[in-house]
């Protein structure tokens, strides 16, 4: 974090102003230091440049592996797609050019829209609960207009109506409790500011018709490290199959998924083996290891956004299952 980032932060738990210590910097850039509430005398830490509000252990070690192995798969200078710049611009639907704002981005990952929210000209604060922080770091740090927190989204450590913007990619599902966690993130908006959120779908298909939700009753309760060399040895044994199967018209890369192996070769066309089956490993085990994944049917995520007082809300099957843009009145 930069010096002056510390004007972003409010403690988690009083929103109280944080003062800074700092042990290690390299010019404006504090490296390790503290920070400390003035009103609940609660202290943070300031680890690899990243302040963090969270134990380092959490429900979402999970993703914290899969972030550092796979650090760099979806980025779309890895994959030779532009699915993650599209994906942003296309979902959240606000331009290129938002130069002046200030963007809040719930659960950053590896990083892969992070890029994206940066290049608009916007101050970006990107966070997560899991240590994926650091692989975001790696790839983003150098940018001056962002700041990388390791937060919870429940108790985010920033005021109420702070951001002109939010968007939450692939992470509502993943929280304990869905419905609070997209009440927090409409909370730290300001009146007049924009919401881009998704949810994976519950539908007869996604849910009670694949193997995936029976197979995580087990999977999830698993070691996230044994479970990743478990799933990679799936996927290397059964690899010559599905490559066979997925060149069946219509049908065969449905099977694939119903096999848990995660098929991209449609959504990744002309992309070589090697990306393909880094991308199903990947995705294979972000299916299996998640601690919650609660999807939602697109009638109830709209009744979210109306409970919150939303304006001008548009909810539609999209990307993820779900995808939702909204308003918050003035």
């Amino acid at each position: 974090m930069l010096k002056e980032h510390i004007n972003y932060l409010a403690c988690p738990t009083c929103y109280g102003v944080l003062n800074l210590s700092i042990d290690n910097s390299d010019g404006n850039l504090v490296i390790e230091g503290s920070l400390f509430c003035g009103n609940c005398s609660k202290k943070y830490i300031v680890k690899k440049g990243i302040p963090r509000f969270v134990d380092a252990n959490n429900y979402a070690n999970n993703f914290g592996l899969e972030w550092s192995i796979h650090s760099r798969t979806q980025y779309d200078e890895s994959s030779g797609f532009k699915i993650s710049e599209e994906r942003f611009i296309n979902e959240t639907k606000w331009g290129r050019n938002l130069s002046g704002e200030l963007i809040l981005e719930a659960g950053s990952g590896s990083g892969r829209f992070t890029k994206h929210a940066v290049e608009t000209g916007a101050m970006v604060i990107s966070f997560d609960y899991s240590m994926a922080v650091e692989a975001n770091y790696s790839s983003n740090g150098h940018y001056k207009n962002l700041l990388i927190v390791q937060a919870s989204i429940f108790e985010m450590p920033f005021r109420n109506e702070s951001f002109d913007r939010a968007f939450c990619f692939g992470v509502i599902q993943h929280t304990p409790d869905p419905r609070k966690a997209f009440s927090s993130l409409v909370k730290v908006i300001n009146n007049g500011g924009y919401i881009s959120t998704d949810i994976y779908l519950k539908s007869l298909g996604k849910v009670y018709l694949t193997p995936k939700y029976l197979l995580r009753k087990i999977t999830r309760r698993n070691d996230p490290e044994k479970l990743y060399k478990s799933v990679k040895e799936y996927i290397d044994f059964i690899w010559p199959l599905t490559k066979l199967l997925s060149k069946i018209p219509k049908v065969g890369k449905k099977i694939n998924w119903r096999l848990m192996v995660a098929d991209y070769s449609e959504l990744l066309p002309e992309a070589d083996e090697k990306t393909l089956k880094e991308w199903a490993i990947l995705d294979s085990y972000d299916m299996l290891s998640p601690a919650y994944d609660f999807p939602q049917t697109l009638k109830e995520f709209r009744k979210w956004h109306l409970e919150e007082g939303l304006i001008e809300i548009d909810v539609q099957y999209g990307y993820n299952g779900v995808e939702a843009r909204a308003r918050k009145a003035n």
